[in-house]
């Protein structure tokens, strides 16, 4: 059992009041909330080694490059990657997207298909949109239900010996829904198809195994586990990340320069054009080892228990309706009450010092799904408590009886 009390008090933000009301913060899907240990790691960096890395002879260089390298291999080994260099630092989930489309746009041409779920965030479809665009290939849409669940024997029949890339979240961002990606990276190879997994949502809540996965490629972003913002993952397998070109072109990426030609770096290096975030990589490794410290076991089962308690007390509520219904999903709840706009009752809350995201979070398909402009949605982490949830319902109550 996790000791709440005890881990609150990692969070200096939990301490404080918004409007004159103790903080309660629901928006954890989009941004969750920096411990002391990891905001000591930054403070640490800036205060005692900050310089530039890999091409320091100096002492603080090389202090700084330790701590960089050795925070890339904490994440390969959080996710068992099979190599350290398997693991390219990005600015984030969208960059590492964007980083493998690129790639790609090389490598596909008229006639070949690629895979969307209907449950993505815009950008794993935006990109790949961009890339049909630059290279003459399909793009496909794998279709969900009313319940928020992807419909797998649609995807099955969509998959052929033309399709050449699938994409799908781990977790949706708007719904919860737990998607199955065995069984989608199974059945994808199958037809040789390579995956990419954005787990932007998913690393929050468990801990993804990129080997036993098989997935060819796996992205995340550090401030949704508890890290800063600015600094992601893209997670490769080494025969696929040699086959894609250089993302940006710059310092740090080559090997050889001259007018007349330029040869790339090794892995990892061939992707990490200039001076990157190397306070925000180091932290990344320091946010790894705090969710570790916490236990990810621990951490889904006492989500869970938050998700079934809030959903029983929101579902007690007129005209309240809960978007996402899978039976498979994790600590997210978007819903809507009656006619009012998400924005009035988000706005309210707010004034009542809780923080909930309002609006189609940038999944505009699934509200067109569901023909609504958008969700209220409460997201949970594992510092939440159902005391909280208890004002929360209470204050949700007072801002729908003030709209109605």
């Amino acid at each position: 059992m996790l000791d709440i009390k005890s881990i609150r008090k990692d969070f200096p933000i939990l301490q404080r009041e918004v409007n004159g009301k103790p903080l309660i913060y629901f928006d954890n899907a989009a941004t969750s909330q920096t411990p002391q240990q990891v905001i000591d790691v930054i403070v640490d960096y800036y205060t005692n080694y900050n310089a530039n890395i890999h091409r320091g002879v100096h002492s603080l260089s090389q202090e700084a490059t330790d701590a960089y390298e050795q925070a890339r291999i904490k994440i390969q080994t959080h996710f068992n990657a099979k190599h350290a260099y398997e693991i390219i630092y990005t600015a984030g989930t969208t960059h590492s997207i964007n980083l493998v489309a690129n790639g790609f746009s090389s490598l596909l041409k008229k006639g070949d298909e690629i895979l969307v779920s209907a449950l993505e965030h815009h950008s794993n479809i935006v990109p790949w949109q961009m890339m049909c665009e630059r290279t003459g290939a399909t793009l496909k849409v794998i279709p969900m239900n009313l319940n928020g669940e992807l419909i797998v024997s649609e995807f099955n029949s969509l998959l052929n010996e033309n399709t050449k890339l699938v994409f799908v979240n781990h977790i949706s961002n708007a719904l919860g829904t737990i998607n199955p990606i065995e069984h989608i990276i199974k059945e994808a190879h199958k037809v040789g198809a390579a995956v990419l997994v954005d787990g932007a949502q998913s690393c929050p809540h468990l801990k993804p195994d990129v080997q036993a996965l098989d997935v060819d490629f796996y992205v995340c972003s550090a401030h949704k586990i508890c890290g800063p913002t600015g600094i992601g993952m893209l997670y490769g397998k080494e025969e696929w990340l040699k086959k894609l070109p250089p993302y940006q072109g710059g310092g740090e990426m080559i090997a050889e320069v001259s007018f007349e030609n330029t040869t790339y770096a090794d892995l990892p290096h061939k992707f990490e054009a200039g001076t990157p975030n190397i306070c925000g990589g180091i932290a990344f490794g320091a946010a790894v080892d705090y969710m570790n410290s916490i236990g990810f076991k621990d951490i889904a089962a006492y989500e869970n228990e938050l998700l079934k308690y809030a959903t029983e007390q929101l579902n007690q509520i007129e005209d309240l309706k809960i978007y996402g219904t899978a039976t498979n999903k994790t600590s997210v709840i978007s819903f809507n009450v009656g006619t009012i706009h998400p924005y009035d009752i988000g706005t309210i809350l707010d004034k009542m010092g809780i923080a909930v995201r309002t609006g189609h979070h940038c999944a505009q398909p699934i509200m067109d799904f569901y023909k609504i402009p958008g969700t209220i949605r409460a997201s949970f982490m594992f510092y939440n408590t159902k005391e909280e949830i208890d004002s929360f319902i209470a204050s949700l109550k007072k801002a729908i009886m003030m709209l109605s």
